[in-house]
């Protein structure tokens, strides 16, 4: 034989047509996530996962004002802390935004945060005091503000608000036209 074709049916191979190809939802492109670099090993930790290395903080001292006896004029106690803000590691750039602005005044030309804690006696609680102060902003600019939503006033209450201004100028009328039995 010099056909192609084998002499069983049931030995050839069933080929099947494709299957239909049905469409896979795409989601649509999400923002790509902001990644945060590694926290350094060494470096004073600001807020859970966001820190800063020492070599991006100066701390000085001075003579703190004000009261204080014959102490006042010896000891050094005031502390000014400056912290680096492109510095900081683990926030998201939106988070050093807003820090930036809540920090206001006290964030300098060379971009560094400048606060000065002078309240104790000792220079350790005042730069304690003073590294608090930069937590307690780093924690307000972690928090993302809600966005607002616009809203409308429903009918019935727009409604509510008319009958209530008509039953008003009602009673006010009703006072000019001498309702008291004159």
């Amino acid at each position: 034989m010099t056909d192609d074709k084998p002499d069983n049916p049931a030995a050839t191979p069933q080929v099947r047509p494709p299957a239909p190809v049905r469409p896979v939802p795409v989601p649509p492109p999400a923002k790509v996530p902001w990644v945060s670099p590694p926290l350094p090993a060494d470096g004073i930790e600001l807020a859970p996962g966001v820190k800063v290395p020492e070599s991006a903080v100066r701390v000085a001292f001075s003579r703190s004002s004000g009261p204080g006896g014959q102490n006042v004029n010896k000891v050094n106690s005031k502390a000014e802390v400056w912290v680096r803000l492109d510095a900081i590691v683990g926030m998201h750039p939106e988070a050093i935004e807003r820090l930036r602005a809540l920090g206001g005044r006290r964030v300098t030309d060379a971009g560094e945060l400048h606060l000065v804690a002078e309240a104790s006696r000792s220079q350790q609680q005042n730069r304690e005091e003073a590294l608090l102060r930069v937590r307690q902003l780093v924690l307000q600019a972690l928090i993302r503000p809600k966005a607002r939503r616009k809203t409308k006033v429903s009918r019935a209450a727009k409604r509510r608000r008319v009958d209530s201004k008509r039953r008003r100028g009602e009673v006010k009328s009703n006072r000019r036209a001498g309702g008291h039995g004159d």
